[in-house]
């Protein structure tokens, strides 16, 4: 699914489909090959013959080169640049972009001529209300996320105090300079007029991401500074920057079209695509754009209108906000992992993939030893990872300490069967399953969400119902079930850190069988004993002898498919599984006798113990009661980092949940199997040992 069709002359019908290049970058940019082959276009190097057309890129030294050949031998010219949420670091840093602007009537920097883009501010009406909507949508989420072009940032470094005049500085000989009818000179005079305009007020002059890295010079140094006016070279997130501003000058930067989405009205010194259009103070108008347009109204044409949009996970073109999914998860990753982490309480089985998921941009260290790698973490001033509950009691108090555990749509296969998870969460608050503590996710229950957020949250949660993905997504089949109120109860593993954490009272299957007979001596009761314990891997084991006899279960559904009992039954009851939650999403009342992560929201009947945050803020007023929906979005979007196994990227959960769709089941040979019973018999054992001590 895309926005846009393939090319703009698909509306002559004269769509070019071979290309000639003269760039050498189309060579081995193989993303932007993929992008234009996804979009129908065939590449093909110069001099071969047979070109509908010829491609080029932007206004590159080498463009010239086949703007000549294409005249000469009257064949179309099409130019390709970047869009304009691209990547976390420059190109010259090897990043791929995520989508760009294929433009068969110049490019949009080039003020010389109308590009495409510009044509749609124009000419197309932008009143389209689902449009509109998205736009919207999208320029929130780019806001909260602090998005951009580039994302090599921190955006926990302490912002500068407000009150600045904002001057943007831009790499020398960038062709969006020249072809904005400007030079290197514009810049000086752009400093002399900012400063004469705003005579009392600090000048804070912004880095572009390049010059920064050292990759190529700026029109600004150490000589154009003085009492009053700095170099801002820190990786700042271009919002963070603008929020702060009284005013913003730009002679062409796009950060000049993020000034107004931020709600600025930018100085603009040269002609950028976004000046014109009655939203900027221009220097140097553009006589031939006379329409006034709103800041919705541009972003929709720039960001989802004219840009073809590519997704690296899928291999596909995709929507603005698909794209925007992508980036979101990279930009997390960077902003994450960008320190490095200290690990501890990790298997060696699970170090392998950790270290995909969670060290791309430094290696992770792993230490047996708590405390070896707390004083680790705190000489390298980064945090420390715990594999759960596996540490209690940190040495070194003051380190950032994340605790890990598997999200919720996992694997097709069991963690306890080393079958490596799509995603992960990482808490710097608790853990989810411990109603003692607070947790990172918790507060994202009751997080404030836009309607765009409970409608991406409503659609994932139709998609995974419908399509029956659970946890684990193992195989099975439905077993015969008796007619009447079936109650469906899910066994759980019995030393698992979520029953000793979370339950009071009940803390086996067996006892929490009998609470429900008790309760429900007329129901239909089905027993689904915990895959894990099926297969031998973990304590929980029940006599269905016993069940038989005591008269505590009609039905013991051993290796049934999850989804499809959750449906065949009424409601779940349940000490803490995560299929309280599943049957939640599909609609079933769901009785909880431990204290789950959805358990105390008004969402569950709860007969375990609630903490009273979950009831009351700390003035004592009871809190809003989140929908379900708002549980969704924060156990399905918010909390969890997801990794697609096929690319090694971070991806959407969206982008997960297909690929869990499409994936087989897990292999699982008998080495595995034998080296899973281990590791499940030294751990059991191993809290048992604990318990004693």
């Amino acid at each position: 699914m895309t926005d846009t069709p393939r090319g703009a002359f698909d509306a002559a019908g004269e769509f070019p489909r071979r290309l000639a290049f003269f760039n050498a970058g189309f060579l081995w940019q193989r993303r932007v090959r993929r992008i234009l082959s996804l979009a129908g276009y065939e590449l093909a190097p110069a001099g071969l013959g047979g070109a509908d057309a010829v491609v080029v890129w932007g206004q590159s030294p080498y463009a010239q080169r086949g703007a000549r050949v294409a005249e000469a031998r009257g064949l179309p010219l099409i130019r390709v640049e970047d869009a304009f949420l691209r990547s976390i670091r420059p190109g010259r840093k090897g990043d791929a972009p995520l989508g760009l602007i294929i433009d068969d009537l110049g490019v949009h920097f080039d003020s010389a001529r109308p590009s495409r883009l510009e044509q749609i501010l124009a000419r197309n009406p932008l009143d389209d209300a689902n449009l509109l909507r998205r736009a919207r949508e999208g320029m929130a989420r780019m806001a909260r996320a602090q998005l951009s072009k580039y994302n090599a940032t921190d955006p926990t470094l302490p912002p500068p105090p407000a009150g600045y005049v904002l001057v943007i500085d831009q790499t020398r000989d960038d062709a969006a300079i020249r072809h904005a009818g400007a030079s290197a000179a514009t810049f000086a005079e752009m400093l002399a007029e900012a400063r004469l305009a705003h005579p009392r007020s600090r000048i804070l002059i912004k880095t572009h991401p390049e010059t920064a890295m050292g990759l190529r010079a700026g029109h600004f140094g150490a000589d154009d500074c003085d009492e009053r006016t700095s170099l801002c070279d820190d990786p700042f997130p271009p919002r963070t920057l603008l929020e702060g501003a009284v005013a913003v000058y730009t002679v062409s930067s796009q950060m000049g079209f993020e000034a107004i989405l931020a709600g600025h009205r930018p100085h603009v010194f040269g002609q950028p695509f976004y000046a014109g259009w009655g939203l900027t103070d221009d220097r140097i108008p553009v006589q031939r754009r006379t329409r006034r347009l709103t800041p919705t109204q541009v972003f929709a044409a720039a960001m989802i209108l004219a840009p073809v949009w590519y997704d690296p996970c899928r291999d596909r073109l995709c929507t603005f906000e698909e794209a925007l999914d992508q980036l979101e998860a990279e930009v997390r990753a960077y902003r994450e992992d960008r320190r490095g982490y200290v690990a501890t309480g990790m298997r060696l089985w699970k170090r392998g993939w950790l270290q995909r998921a969670f060290g791309r941009e430094q290696a992770i260290r792993f230490r047996s030893d708590p405390m070896d790698a707390a004083r680790l973490a705190a000489r390298l001033d980064c945090p420390l990872m715990v594999w759960g509950a596996t540490v209690q009691d940190l040495p070194a108090p003051g380190i950032p300490v994340l605790r890990a555990e598997d999200g919720f749509l996992r694997s097709r296969g069991l963690g306890a069967a080393l079958v490596p998870p799509t995603c992960l969460i990482l808490d710097d608050l608790g853990l989810h399953y411990d109603p003692q503590h607070e947790s990172r996710m918790e507060r994202n229950i009751t997080a404030p969400l836009t309607d765009g957020d409970l409608a991406r949250a409503e659609r994932l949660a139709m998609r995974i119902v419908q399509s029956g993905v659970t946890k684990y997504n193992l195989p099975g089949g439905l077993p015969d079930l008796p007619p009447g109120r079936r109650i469906l109860v899910p066994g759980q593993v019995e030393d698992d850190a979520s029953i000793r954490l979370g339950c009071d009272q009940v803390h086996s299957n067996l006892d929490l069988l009998r609470a429900t007979r008790a309760a429900n001596p007329d129901a239909v009761i089905v027993f689904k004993p915990h895959p894990d314990v099926v297969a031998g891997l973990r304590m929980g084991a029940v006599d269905p002898g016993q069940l038989q006899r005591d008269g505590l279960a009609e039905v013991i559904a051993d290796g049934a498919d999850a989804a499809a009992l959750i449906h065949a039954c009424d409601e779940v009851w349940t000490l803490t599984s995560l299929l309280g939650f599943e049957a939640l999403l599909r609609g079933k009342p769901v009785t909880c006798l431990g204290t789950p992560f959805y358990a105390g929201w008004g969402l569950t009947t709860d007969l375990g113990p609630v903490p009273e945050r979950r009831r009351r803020a700390a003035d004592g007023h009871p809190l809003p009661r989140p929908s379900l929906m708002h549980l969704a979005h924060a156990a399905l979007i918010a909390a969890p980092r997801y990794f697609d196994p096929a690319t090694g990227r971070p991806c959407s959960p969206e982008a997960a949940l297909d690929r869990l769709i499409a994936s087989p089941p897990a292999p699982q040979g008998a080495l595995l199997r034998g080296l899973s019973k281990l590791q499940g018999m030294f751990a059991s054992q191993a809290r048992l040992w604990r318990r004693g001590q």
